[in-house]
C-alpha cells in the first residue's frame, strides 16, 4: 500500500497549478473545499470532547504520519498546543531536488484547522514563521472559558 506521504510532492504541484491558474484565492477555496468535506472527525472529537478531541485527533494523525512533535494541554487555561519540531511533509518537500515546493505549502495547516475549530468557539494561532526549516506551532485556545 503506497503511503500518504507519497502524495506531498503532488499535492505541492497540485497547490502551484491552481494558483497559476485561479490565483492564491483558488488554493485557499480549495483547501476550504477539503476542510469542509474531510475533516468531519475532528469536528466531531472537538463537538463531543471540547479541547480534548483535539488531543485525540492530533495524536493519532501526527503519528501516524511518524511526525516529531510535542502536544500540550491546559485544561484550566482552556488551551491545546502542538509544536512540531520536525513535519514530515515539508521535511519531504526539502529534500527533493527535482522540483520547487509550492511556497505556501505549510499555510494549509492554519486554514483547514481554523475553518473548522473557529465556528465551534476556538481561536487558532498558527506560527509558521519556520516552516522553511519544518518546523510550526499551532494553538488552540478555548473562548468559551
Amino acid at each position: 500500500m503506497i503511503s500518504c506521504t507519497e502524495f506531498i510532492p503532488a499535492y505541492s504541484e497540485l497547490f502551484k497549478f491552481l494558483e497559476a491558474k485561479g490565483g492564491k484565492q483558488e488554493v485557499v477555496a480549495y483547501w476550504e473545499y477539503i476542510s469542509d468535506n474531510f475533516l468531519h472527525n475532528l469536528r466531531g472529537l472537538v463537538q463531543e470532547h471540547g479541547l480534548r478531541g483535539c488531543w485525540l485527533y492530533w495524536s493519532h494523525t501526527l503519528n501516524e504520519e511518524a511526525a516529531d512533535f510535542t502536544m500540550e494541554i491546559d485544561d484550566e487555561a482552556g488551551e491545546f498546543t502542538i509544536v512540531m519540531h520536525h513535519c514530515p511533509s515539508k521535511g519531504r518537500l526539502n529534500e527533493l531536488e527535482h522540483m520547487e515546493p509550492y511556497h505556501d505549502y505549510c499555510g494549509h495547516c492554519d486554514v483547514l484547522y481554523r475553518r473548522v475549530l473557529e465556528p465551534l468557539g476556538f481561536e487558532c494561532i498558527a506560527d509558521l514563521s519556520e516552516c522553511e526549516q519544518a518546523k510550526c506551532s499551532f494553538v488552540v485556545r478555548d473562548k468559551r472559558t
